[in-house]
């Protein structure tokens, strides 16, 4: 999926949230490490299931997958600081949709720091195969509103 495809496609934001930028979180050159981003987006993703209830959709053998990501860096992030992170989704397809990612300063609010996009697959684990997507997420889809972790 392409970066700035997933920011210009007409996405509807529905999650935001801020998280705290560990000083292990920098490399050796001192700034944030890349494959930290990711785990910013998986964060933002992740809290927005716990947020809507899909988390426990696990505990039935069934739930989301990753299939690909991709990340645009734009500035680089240091420690101390805090990033604000926006999920923005896509239309969804029979088992999969498309997820948009923006990552800010919460001390530099007006400057994009990343953008990121992946695309979540609903499967079977035991099958290993893709699933409908469930109807409650089906819905939250089609009709997209923002929530702000608290």
């Amino acid at each position: 999926m392409d970066v700035a495809a997933a920011a210009s496609n007409g996405y509807e934001p529905v999650f935001e949230m801020s998280i705290p930028i560990r000083w292990g979180d920098m490399d050796a050159f001192g700034h944030v490490n890349n494959t930290v981003y990711f785990r910013y987006m998986e964060q933002v993703r992740i809290s927005w299931f716990e947020a809507v209830g899909l988390i426990g959709g696990v505990e039935q053998g069934q739930g989301p997958v990753i299939v690909n990501a991709s990340m645009e860096f734009l500035r680089q992030l240091h420690y101390p600081g805090d990033v604000i992170g926006t999920m923005s989704v896509g239309k969804p397809g029979r088992s999969s949709f498309d997820t948009g990612f923006e990552l800010h300063r919460a001390d530099d609010p007006g400057a994009l720091y990343a953008r990121g996009a992946a695309r979540c697959v609903w499967i079977d684990y035991a099958a290993g195969r893709s699933v409908p997507l469930p109807e409650g997420l089906r819905t939250l889809l089609e009709h997209p509103r923002l929530q702000r972790a608290r």
